[in-house]
């Protein structure tokens, strides 16, 4: 029995890259399960022998290969057996970079990665493309599980000083072509977007879809966006799908959250509507994003969290960008819009959301977006008002429901205007 660490700390640990610890896959060639489990090893793979470590509770997985069977990720038939050597093992991963392993210590710990540099086994060359700054497949298995497309677009999004083999690009036109990606289960797209969002370079993930063609199949309501003019004030070569990459990559260099993410890549689905869509042109184009979002959400099942605080960025965002226009009233009804009073962190995300889209301009990167203090400032005024006294004394002069509800929404106006130094309101205002 032999055990090998594989995969990405190995790929991490070759490029130093400082996370090359957080998560460790390791390979057993030679051995059964019942080997494993004579070893205190816990099994807890569902579809193919993978054990919990006894003392590091890492994942310990029975080398393998695997058969197509079925269209889509889940159909493989699998083969675990001691026979199975690491080079077959290494065959059916995605990319040459991922495709390397090196041979455990004696403790698996010892050394700064758990292995020597001089025990790495690189039988599909991946050192060399990590050198080359090359994404290639490993062999033709590559095109038996679409998932694979999204992982490679997620790659090329983490390290995007890298290329795409002009082979694996033509790979995944391919599958494209074929309908594989069109047999992917919800949850996993989803699961492959979120972590591509959550990268150094989100643009790229959408880059390389629409490249090979996923992305129209995955995301029409994004693809379409490409073509679409923005505003003529703006610069003209700089169309909707181009500032949409700018607004993404913008969110990752402010650090946004995934859910804020999200609201930057779905906030103009609307500009990108055509003549066969069920909303008429006359409707504006935040509530044609919100109607569109809808889809997206419920055809990917996105997180409750990422929806609401997209839907609100979509109808949202003019008003944000127009605030400093707006009256304390407007900015209360605004406020409530967005139930800023009630979840004030998500009221900051939607800020930050909008602050992406501003920045997400040629020109004006570097720009300051004031809306957003003011806006948070205008929510602390909002928010200082003692509505249970304000209540009370609704009550007390005879108000009933939807009266006193008029009185506290009147007392948030009347602080938030103090606040930005309007004149005070009238009571019916």
């Amino acid at each position: 029995m032999q055990i090998y660490l594989v995969g990405g700390a190995v790929r991490d640990a070759l490029l130093a890259r400082p996370d090359g610890r957080r998560d460790r896959d390791w390979v057993v060639v030679g051995a059964t399960p019942e080997q494993l489990a004579a070893q205190g090893f816990l099994p807890v793979g569902k579809d193919f022998p993978v054990f919990l470590h006894p003392k590091t509770r890492e994942e310990y997985a029975l080398a393998r290969t695997e058969r197509k069977t079925a269209r889509g990720y889940r159909g493989f038939a699998v083969h675990a057996e001691p026979d199975v050597t690491l080079t077959q093992d290494l065959a059916r991963r995605d990319l040459t970079i991922n495709a390397i392993a090196a041979k455990a210590d004696a403790a698996g710990v010892t050394s700064p990665h758990g292995f020597a540099l001089d025990s790495i086994v690189d039988p599909y060359h991946g050192q060399r493309d990590l050198q080359a700054r090359v994404l290639r497949h490993v062999t033709d298995a590559f095109r038996e599980d679409p998932v694979r497309i999204l992982r490679v677009a997620r790659f090329a999004a983490r390290f995007h000083d890298f290329g795409i083999a002009t082979e694996t690009m033509a790979l995944m036109r391919e599958m494209v072509a074929e309908g594989e990606v069109d047999a992917l289960v919800p949850e996993r797209v989803w699961q492959e977007l979120a972590r591509g969002l959550m990268e150094a370079r989100p643009s790229r993930m959408f880059e390389v879809l629409r490249d090979c063609g996923a992305l129209q199949r995955l995301l029409p309501e994004v693809d379409r966006l490409w073509g679409v003019p923005q505003r003529p004030e703006y610069h003209p070569e700089v169309d909707t799908g181009i500032h949409l990459m700018m607004v993404l990559d913008m969110s990752a260099r402010l650090d946004a959250p995934l859910p804020t993410r999200f609201a930057c890549l779905t906030h103009d689905l609307g500009k990108g509507t055509t003549p066969a869509e069920v909303l008429p042109r006359h409707i504006d184009h935040e509530r044609r994003s919100a109607e569109l979002l809808k889809g997206v959400c419920e055809r990917l099942r996105v997180p409750v969290e990422c929806r609401e605080i997209a839907d609100a960025v979509a109808r949202e965002h003019g008003n944000i960008h127009r605030s400093g226009e707006l009256n304390a009233a407007a900015l209360v009804r605004l406020l409530e819009r967005c139930d800023a009073i009630r979840k004030p962190q998500r009221f900051a995300q939607i800020l930050l959301a909008c602050e992406c889209d501003a920045r997400g301009r040629l020109g004006l990167e570097e720009s300051a977006y004031p809306q957003r203090d003011r806006l948070m400032a205008v929510l602390a005024a909002a928010q200082s008002v003692d509505t249970a006294s304000v209540a009370q004394a609704a009550l007390d002069a005879g108000a009933k429901g939807p009266q006193i509800g008029e009185r506290v929404q009147h007392a948030r106006r009347l602080a938030v205007a103090a606040a930005l130094g309007e004149p005070a309101l009238p009571s019916g205002d």
